[in-house]
């Protein structure tokens, strides 16, 4: 099922994506929230009539670099041999159709084409025969970065965390199982051109890797988003840009590049 977060004539509401021709989807409104008991309404809505959201509001974005070798390699960077993880902040977080907004600090921003798990429960200490159990479904993700700034400041929390860094949608797919999601094709076009083309196989560190590792340390909480690294191919986007992330059996997520101002 694909679960999107929408807004319409000034209310907020999650519903179930339904139809496979982008002019003909529609969706049904769910009564509850995702994370816990729901059911659908019946109430439908064409999804040309309402505003897509983020799919979700995590209460923290734990992500992951250098998780695929020849990014790594790309950029002058040792393959790690743990998980890697920094953090995005909440308020990094944007939905489809929104804004990238190019902050002033920067002159060399990135994009960054990544799988995003949602976790659909509280969780920590998760064993890997269990982590099958704490994901709610996958997303979209576009790191977008400052890499001068990551450059020069060493440490990520600017550069990987201002304001509209974290595209997420266009929906949550919960359907995909963690086999299924360990072999899709992850592509980014830059106004139409293809910029980033790999698949999720390509991962040196797995999914069910990267959460035992981060709930090692600390609680996950529904809605929760884990960004699993991005395949080779990132390079600078500039103002006027279009930047789209496709994944395989999920769909794709657009997001314009604009000045801050």
């Amino acid at each position: 099922m694909r679960i999107a977060r929408f807004s319409i004539d000034g209310n907020v509401a999650f519903g179930a994506v339904e139809g496979d021709k982008q002019d003909e989807l529609v969706l049904d409104i769910i009564k509850g929230i995702p994370f816990a008991d729901y059911e659908l309404s019946g109430t439908k809505v064409p999804l040309s009539k309402v505003r897509l959201l983020p799919p979700v509001l995590p209460n923290k974005v734990v992500a992951f670099g250098r998780n695929y070798a020849e990014h790594a390699r790309e950029l002058g960077n040792e393959v790690p041999d743990a998980p890697f993880a920094f953090f995005k902040p909440s308020t990094s977080v944007i939905g489809p159709g929104d804004e990238i907004q190019y902050p002033p600090f920067t002159e060399d921003l990135h994009h960054e084409a990544e799988l995003a798990v949602v976790i659909g429960r509280l969780c920590r200490e998760v064993p890997r025969e269990r982590v099958k159990d704490v994901i709610f479904g996958y997303t979209c993700a576009n790191d977008i970065t400052a890499r001068d700034v990551q450059k020069r400041e060493k440490q990520w929390a600017r550069a990987k965390g201002f304001d509209t860094s974290c595209p997420l949608g266009p929906w949550v797919e919960t359907d995909l199982d963690i086999a299924a999601a360990s072999d899709l094709t992850i592509q980014l076009t830059v106004n139409g051109r293809q910029r980033q083309l790999g698949r999720t196989s390509e991962m040196i560190h797995s999914i069910e890797d990267l959460i035992v590792n981060i709930t090692e340390a600390m609680t996950l909480l529904p809605g929760d988003v884990i960004l699993t690294g991005t395949p080779a191919g990132v390079g600078p986007l500039n103002v006027g840009d279009e930047v789209a992330v496709t994944i395989e059996g999920i769909g794709t997520l657009t997001n314009k590049v604009v000045k801050r101002g």
